[in-house]
Parts: C-alpha cells; structure tokens; sequence
C-alpha cells in the first residue's frame, strides 16, 4: 500500500468517525429513528373519544378536546361514556382516544370499571393474541393526584400498556396531569397540542422510550447546541444513550430561612381561588381564608346561635371563621366544599406572616359584619359587638395544623383575647404534640375502623391508621378542653357504638360532639344523598347507646336539635353537685394564658344554662334568641 493511499483512506475514516460520532452526539438522549409521518385515519368512521371520570373533571377536559379535534381542526370525534359502550366494538375502532381519571387505591371511576376490566382481561387472554387492535391508534391521558405516590394515574399507565400489548399504535405518550399540582391545565393543553399534530399528519420521531414531536425538535436541538453555563450537567456518556438519561421534571422548590420551610409556589392557584370566591371565602394571601357563618348572621339578628353557644357559650355573632391552610390532607366523602381546596401530605407552599394573616382576617370579618347592616332584626348593639370578634374557629376548611407557624398565630389570636376552636383531622400527631395551649382541641373521629375511616375520609397517607390512633394519644396528653368530633353519616358509620367506645381509652376527650353529617348538595365528588343524613331522633339514639357503653365515664350532656347535635361530656369533670359545667370562662382563659403557668380545664369551665342542658324543653335553643322558621310552599302533587 503506498503511504498516499493509506493517507486517503485514514482521512476517509476519520471523517466518517466525526460524522458518527456527531450524530451519536445529537440523539444523545433519545436514539432517535428517523423521521416519519404518521397517516390521518384513512377510515371515514369518527374516532372515540372516552372520559372515564368520577368528579366530571375528565369529563370537562374529554370535552374541551373534542371542541379542539372536531370544531377547530375538522377531526371528527365522538364523546363517548364508556359506561354506554360495547368494549367488544374496540376491534372496529381506528382512533381511540382517553382521558382517564384515577380513583381510589389506583382504581378506575365508577362509570368506566366494565370497560377497564374488559380490557385488562382480553389483554392477559391467548386467544386475543397481540394483533387485535392492530389496526388502532390511540392516545391517553391520565387525571390524578401525585399525592397518592405509586398509584398516581395508574389507570391511565395500564390503560396504555393494555392497548399496546393489543397491538394498537400509541400516538403519543401517556399524558398525566396532576389535579393537585397546580399545572394541570397546561399539561393537558400541551399533550392536546401533540395529539392534533400527529392526527393532522405531523412529523414524528421514534425513540426507545416514547415520541418526540416535530414542535419539540427544534427545542431539543437548541438544547444539544447550548454550551452556556450549567449545560453540561445533561450530558449522557455515549454508553448510556439507549438507557434512560437525566429527569427534566421540575422539583418543588422549597428552601429555608432562618431554618423555617419557605416554598416558593403558592397554596392557592386562580382556579383554586375562583372556586372558594365563588362559595363565598376571602382568601387571605397565599394559603389563609375567612368566611362568615350562617349562624353569625343568625345572632346578628337574634335568631338563635349555633351548637357552640349551647354547648360552650360561644357568642355566635362575635365568632370569627378562618383557616391558615386551606390544604388538607382528606378528601372525606362529606366535604362541604366538594373538594376544591388543595390537599398535601406536608407544607411545601410559600408561607405568609401570622400577623398579617391575623391582621387581614379580622378586616375581612369585620367588612362582611358591616354589609348586615340595615338587615331586619341586626341591632346597632349586636352590630358593634359583631365588630369585635371575641372567638376564632379555626375549622373553617383544610387542616390549619399543617401551617408551620400556628402556635404564633394561636399567640396572636390570644393576645387580642380571642378564644380559639382548632379542629384537626387526625394526620399529624406530632404537630399535636408541638400545639400550645388553646382555648378548646378537636380531632375529627369520622370513623372507628381502618376500613370505615379510608372510605370515609379518602386519606393521602398511606398509614393513616396510625396517624389517627397516634393523634388520638397525643390528645390525651393535652390539659386543655379536648374534643371528639364524630360526624355521623347514615349507612357509612352509625353501626360502630362498640367501635367507637374503644377509642374514648386512647384519648380521654373531655367532650365528645356527636353530629349529624350536613347534605351540602349533590357533587360527583360524593356519593352522599339525602338518605345519608340522619335525623335528631338517630343522633339522640347514637348518643345514649355511646354514653351507655362507656359505663358511666361519660354522660350526655347538651343537645342542640337545631344542628343536629348532640353532646357527650366527662361526668366526673364536669358534672358538679348534679349541674353541668360545660360552658367556658373565656375571660378566665385569657388570664390563664397571660400568667404563662400550666393550667387545666377544669380551671376555666363555666355553668351551662338550664336550657342548654340534653332533654330540656327548649332543645339548646337560647329563650333570649326568637325562633325563626321560614314557610315552605311545595307544590301539591297532583
């Protein structure tokens, strides 16, 4: 060989090692086949387009992409439930097209189970073989919670394995919007844009683990081209090309100052804000918010107060309603917000001053007492008094427990010698634990079986069981005035009397408030109805089978028919010389707080009146107040 030729051929093979190696270079992280088009549905017969929905969100979502398929891109789709659907008419389907939501423990929504287990048995069935759909192209989006961890659009996920191990053609990757991440809205829209191109004859590359899209290309390039700072941190060595590279997926940023969690989104995003603005609640910067009772109004215009009055002495039209965390760890079936608050396992939100949320709060209170004014029977009495807020149920919505700074809110509120109701929903016992004093602790008791407690309250933990037990000792160790709450929903939770006095030994509640579950309207987020709500009669019932069962240690105290409501005090505590002692001193309180010394609550417990009393005449209803019951005109049937 002569030294020229051998020069030629050197030369020749290290341009076609640059050419490979920049070309290696530029897929480094997808392995990219070549470009191709993937064809509009030959076959005139409309594509599916299925909603398995159980709140109506995918439903919303299957309808805006249908409007963008059929109207705006002259793609003809049908809306379809698959509730009324055939499965074994898949095999006729050219395009199909789903948004699937995922419901409980990673199941599929009511409307779609048949559809679902349809297709999962024909999947895993040999005499199907992988060809059936091979004339299908298809496209999923899942709707869920990634809260929910390893069940997070698992329906959707298996929807998609299932169709392809079929032989059906995935257009694009399974889509999946989180509800309570806040982006749901422009994943969805984005995944919609890729589904229009491809269905329009747009131009696709293949890769080992998905599709990318011609209006992702030029982005991807500009990414490979980019030397800047910080560039090479994505660089994948040649070796691990066809593996799986770097996570582009955003992290919560939650940082820290002065060792305080500081998250840098916020709780309440404008839709989340549009929903409780439009159920009435002033939203207080980023994560609080306000909203006056009915029973504020009531008094205002001295038409009775709620239970609270009965019961603890609480002055309903100076009695302030609020929350520093809108979020909550539950999605019980009875929400009376029907679930348009955030939820979360832990703090991972920008987070607001307690004093400006204290501050804030009252000027909102007090803007909506002032719009009573001129209201029949608000007096200029009652009205000034309703201006000086005396009481703060921090119940409002979600778990006010979660903020990080509750106990200097609790200062705050204290120090304006303003009482405080907190209720917590039973997740974090150690945040119980950390609790300073207040003027009265409630844990909500919705259930007393692991069982009963997940259907009922649709917890986020997966150990929520022992969050709940955990937070029931935790209370027991408190000294002031703690509660149980129990709501009890008809046909869910009325049976457990046993169950339910096996749980008093846990946390030795000072009272405990038995209610009947409030019907807040129909929602798909509940299954609940009217039948589900039970009378005074069954409340009452309830009550004194409880009673009964704890032999003695409690007895039932004060009833207010009204609300439905019913309560359980510790006899010993609070039963003296023969009279109940469940009304509060909350001046005495106040003073107890400001001396800085341990108290208990037996320090500040006050007489309940006669009328307040369980089994009197006026059934908790104060003599003072004047009744008001409003005329009913139904329509005779005919």
């Amino acid at each position: 060989m002569t030294p020229s030729s051998l020069s030629t051929r050197l030369t020749l093979f290290a341009l076609l090692s640059a050419t490979t190696f920049y070309f290696l270079y530029k897929s480094r992280r997808r392995c990219l086949k070549p470009l191709k088009h993937l064809p509009l549905n030959p076959n005139p017969r409309p594509g599916k387009l299925f909603f398995l929905t159980q709140t109506g969100t995918s439903k919303a979502l299957a309808q805006r992409l249908l409007d963008l398929l059929s109207s705006k891109n002259n793609i003809p789709f049908d809306l379809v439930d698959p509730h009324t659907y055939e499965p074994e008419d898949l095999p006729k389907e050219s395009l199909i097209i789903i948004i699937a939501s995922t419901w409980e423990d990673g199941n599929p929504p009511q409307n779609s189970k048949f559809f679902v287990n349809w297709l999962a048995d024909i999947s895993t069935d040999f005499r199907a073989g992988n060809l059936l759909l091979s004339d299908c192209k298809f496209a999923v989006f899942g709707v869920g919670s990634r809260l929910y961890g390893d069940t997070f659009n698992a329906v959707a996920r298996d929807l998609g394995k299932r169709l392809r191990g079929l032989g059906a053609t995935e257009m694009v990757p399974v889509g999946e919007g989180d509800v309570d991440g806040g982006e749901l809205e422009s994943v969805f829209e984005g995944w919609s844009e890729k589904v229009v191109t491809v269905l329009k004859g747009g131009l696709v590359m293949e890769n080992e683990n998905g599709i990318v899209y011609e209006s992702d290309v030029e982005s991807l390039e500009s990414d490979d081209d980019d030397d800047g700072e910080g560039g090479g941190e994505d660089i994948v060595d040649l070796e691990d090309i066809a593996g799986k590279g770097p996570s582009r997926k955003k992290s919560v940023n939650v940082a820290k100052t002065n060792g305080k969690l500081d998250g840098k989104r916020e709780m309440v995003t404008p839709v989340i804000r549009a929903n409780l603005e439009k159920q009435g609640y002033k939203i207080i910067g980023s994560h609080s918010g306000v909203k006056i009772c009915r029973w504020t109004k009531s008094q205002l215009r001295g038409r009775g107060g709620c239970y609270k009055h009965s019961f603890y002495g609480i002055e309903s039209h100076r009695c302030m309603e609020a929350t520093p965390s809108l979020a909550c760890a539950n999605k019980c079936v009875f929400c009376w917000r029907h679930h348009t608050n955030p939820v979360g396992k832990s703090w991972q939100w920008k987070m607001d001053d307690p004093l400006e949320i204290v501050n804030t709060a009252i000027d909102l209170h007090t803007k909506m007492i002032k719009q009573t004014k001129g209201v029949p029977g608000v007096t200029q009495e009652r009205l000034m008094e309703g201006l000086s807020p005396r009481h703060c149920a921090l119940s409002l919505v979600g778990e006010p427990i979660m903020y990080p700074e509750i106990n200097a809110l609790v200062d705050e509120l204290h120090r304006r010698r303003i009482s405080t109701f907190l209720v917590t929903n039973a997740q974090f016992p150690e945040k119980i634990k950390m609790l300073k004093p207040v003027t009265q602790l409630y844990v909500s008791v919705d259930a007393a079986t692991k069982d009963s407690l997940k259907a009922i309250d649709r917890p986020l933990f997966g150990d929520f069981w022992e969050r709940f037990i955990d937070s029931l000792k935790a209370l027991k160790e408190k000294h002031q005035r703690t509660v149980y709450r129990l709501t009890l929903v008809k046909g869910w939770n009325t049976e457990d009397v046993d169950a339910y006095s096996k749980l008093f030994v846990l946390g030795k509640p000072d009272f405990v408030e038995i209610k009947g579950v409030t019907y807040c309207g129909s929602s798909a987020t509940s299954k609940l109805t009217m039948e589900n709500v039970p009378w005074h009669s069954d409340v009452r019932a309830f009550s004194e089978a409880l009673a009964l069962k704890s032999e003695g240690e409690y007895e039932v105290a004060c009833e207010h028919a009204h609300s439905c409501c019913v309560l359980l005090a510790k006899t010993e505590k609070f039963k003296v010389n023969g009279q109940w002692h469940t009304w509060i001193d909350y001046e005495k309180f106040h003073d107890l707080v400001a001396l800085g010394r341990p108290f208990d609550s037996e320090d500040y417990m006050a007489l309940t009146p006669s009328w307040a009393v369980y089994g009197a005449e006026e059934g908790g209803f104060d003599p003072d107040q004047s009744r008001y019951k409003k005329e009913r005109h139904h329509k005779s049937k005919r």
